[in-house]
Parts: structure tokens; C-alpha cells; sequence
């Protein structure tokens, strides 16, 4: 899958800039590769409700958290698979304004990566056509089940599949994105239906990805679709930004990525609860 290959072509730009970039500390592969923490300490006591959805002939599991008869919010992964910091972000949302039910769909069939290599692996192993199918199929059950709304949102590789679905499932309400854009040939941002607000770091190296230029041509091809939109830059900040567990936090460092900067995780927070407010009408 294109998307695959392009995500695949960043992360190995984004990866060399750690280890040879000018204005980078050395970061040895080694160092990329050490397992993560375990989970969370938020997310592992959190009152998620493990159900399971079908779609055509397919069963997969979803994790749903917050207010039922609340509009819905699906949360999509990074390339890590279903882990402590997208629970963290699903019990985040499922809290803001007058509150949300939020699903997590576990796009990689229980999977979860330890380190940066099998994160890539899975990645690059996903069906993307088939995620879309299950976001299409997580929109409906939160549909069927008391939501009367619903919004998508996802990071890294759920951020461009969070716009891929404002594309290709007109079911969606809503999108945010945070740091992800899609392929020309999964979706095209320039025929979304969906209302899409996107979020990206100054200073993240995942050229053609997430970078500033990605966002600078998804703003243009969002300019003549119609819909509602919003492309926010943030200075200062690399990729996964809004990543700030002690845990995620770790992580990061290992990667390279050493920025902090609360003030733009509250802005970029207080920008995500009022775009879906105005969609959705949380109440």
C-alpha cells in the first residue's frame, strides 16, 4: 500500500536525522530499539469496555471508553498498535466538554509493538483499505449504539487515516488529525466530506508525512474541497508532541524527539474539544 511506503520512506529520513543531524544529539540505532515501558499507570486503571465489531466477514476487538448516548469520537493508533498512550488519549477525550464515547479500534488484531523496528513492521503490514473498513464499521456500531454523532481522530498513522476516513466514510461528522497525512492514492484530502482540523509539529522530520511541508500541501488540497478546515503548525514542536506521559515521554527521548511544550498540548487540546463541539455538539 502506497501509504505504507510513504510512511516507510519518512520514518527512514526521520530515523537518519536523529543519528546525523546537525542540530541533533547522536542517537545510535541500539537506542532506537529499546523496548518500551509498560503500561501506562492511567490507561491500565481505566473502565474500558472490550467489545467486538463486525464487518463483511471480518470480527475485530474495540476498547470504548466515556459517556453512553454521548456522540462518539473513534481514536486510531499510532504505529505502536493499541498501547498505554492511545488508552491515555481515548479516556482524555472521552472528558472533554460535556463528554464523549470513545473507541479505540485495534486496527493491528492484537498486535503491539516494543520497539521502533516492529512498530515499522506492523505498519508496513497493515491492510490500509481494510483499517478504513474498520473505521467505517466502528462509526457505525457508535452509531446503532447511542451515539448520535460521530467524529474521528487518530496520530502519526491514525492521523492519516483519521483524514483518509473524512474521504471515503461519509458516516464521519468530524476529523482531527494529529501528524499524519494519507497518500494520494488511499485518499485524496481535496474530495473530503468531513469537517477536517489537522495538527502538525514546526520541527517534525517526517518528510512528506508529517512534516511542514505535508502540511502545507494538505492545507491546499483542503482549500478546494468545500468542507470546514483548520491546519495548525505548532513552533517549536517535533512529531507525537501531544504524546506527554512519563512513559510516552521516555520513549521520545529515545527517539530523538526531546521537545516539551505543555502549552501547545493545552492549545492544541482546547482546538481539538472546540472543533468537535461545534460538529458534534457534545452537551
Amino acid at each position: 500500500m502506497a501509504t505504507a511506503h510513504l510512511l516507510r520512506r519518512a520514518a527512514s529520513a526521520f530515523l537518519s536525522s536523529t543519528t546525523t543531524g546537525p542540530s541533533r544529539s547522536r542517537c545510535p540505532l541500539s537506542r532506537l530499539l529499546q523496548p518500551r515501558a509498560a503500561m501506562a499507570t492511567d490507561s491500565s486503571a481505566a473502565p474500558f469496555q472490550k467489545i467486538q465489531i463486525q464487518r463483511e466477514d471480518t470480527t475485530f476487538d474495540a476498547y470504548v471508553v466515556g459517556k453512553e448516548n454521548a456522540p462518539g469520537i473513534v481514536v486510531l493508533q499510532e504505529w505502536w498498535g493499541v498501547d498505554y498512550e492511545i488508552k491515555n488519549h481515548a479516556i482524555h477525550i472521552s472528558q472533554l466538554g460535556g463528554g464523549y464515547r470513545a473507541l479505540i479500534p485495534d486496527l493491528y488484531r492484537g498486535k503491539v509493538a516494543l520497539d521502533v523496528a516492529e512498530a515499522q513492521h506492523l505498519m508496513e503490514g497493515l491492510d490500509w483499505q481494510g483499517a478504513v473498513k474498520d473505521i467505517q464499521a466502528s462509526v457505525k456500531w457508535l452509531k446503532s449504539n447511542g451515539s448520535p454523532k460521530v467524529g474521528v481522530t487518530g496520530y502519526c498513522m491514525g492521523g492519516a487515516l483519521s483524514i483518509a476516513s473524512g474521504v471515503l466514510v461519509p458516516e464521519v461528522d468530524a476529523v482531527v488529525a494529529f501528524y499524519g497525512t494519507p497518500s494520494s492514492e488511499l485518499a485524496d484530502p481535496s474530495k473530503a466530506k468531513a469537517p477536517i482540523q489537522a495538527h502538525f509539529g514546526e520541527h517534525d522530520n517526517f518528510v512528506g508525512f508529517s512534516d511542514v511541508t505535508a502540511a502545507k500541501s494538505l492545507e491546499e488540497k483542503l482549500k478546494s474541497s468545500g468542507v470546514p478546515y483548520e491546519v495548525h503548525i505548532y513552533p517549536g514542536c517535533s512529531h507525537a508532541f501531544m504524546n506527554t506521559s512519563p512513559e510516552a515521554r521516555k520513549r521520545k527521548k529515545g527517539m530523538g524527539l526531546t521537545d516539551e511544550n505543555q502549552e501547545a498540548v493545552d492549545l492544541a487540546w482546547s482546538r481539538f474539544s472546540a472543533w468537535m463541539g461545534r460538529f458534534l455538539g457534545s452537551a
